[in-house]
């Protein structure tokens, strides 16, 4: 199966998150999605995700990576989002109270995408995401709970 990756360079900067955003939506169209899909929205919002994390948890710079499966094949090829960045300290999922303000990053890119994990990277880590393609979009979340992290 032919895969179309783009990346981007992340700077360690709050204001990095909302250019990593424009840029997903901008890839979309070139990638056969539709950028007003569902699909497109969840991707920019798992975007914003990862890009937020990696920002602020780590302080250093990053990859952001989009890979789009090409073509019509049988199975369900899926959206993958990766962002790699130079800590090598895992993800740390956590429960945030109703109030807080942050906290619910990796708990909204479990309950919407289909596969999620990290994996080392050199020095650092790459943590990575996949939204099916052929599935229905999610019509209403589902109850949110620990998953095991694939690695």
């Amino acid at each position: 199966m032919q895969v179309l990756q783009l990346q981007t360079a992340v700077q360690p900067d709050p204001a990095e998150v909302g250019r990593a955003r424009a840029w997903a939506r901008g890839r979309l169209r070139g990638s056969g999605l539709d950028p007003d899909a569902a699909l497109a929205e969840t991707l920019v919002l798992v975007v914003s995700e990862l890009v937020t994390n990696a920002v602020v948890h780590t302080g250093s710079p990053a990859v952001l990576r989009l890979l789009f499966p090409l073509g019509d094949e049988t199975g369900a090829p899926a959206v993958r989002v990766e962002v790699a960045d130079a800590s090598g300290a895992p993800p740390q999922p956590r429960r945030a109270e109703d109030d807080a303000v942050g906290g619910r990053g990796l708990e909204l890119v479990d309950c919407l995408c289909d596969r999620w994990g990290w994996a080392p990277d050199g020095s650092g880590k790459r943590v990575w995401c996949e939204i099916d393609r052929r599935q229905p979009p999610l019509q209403s979340a589902p109850a949110v709970g620990p998953r095991a992290l694939a690695v």
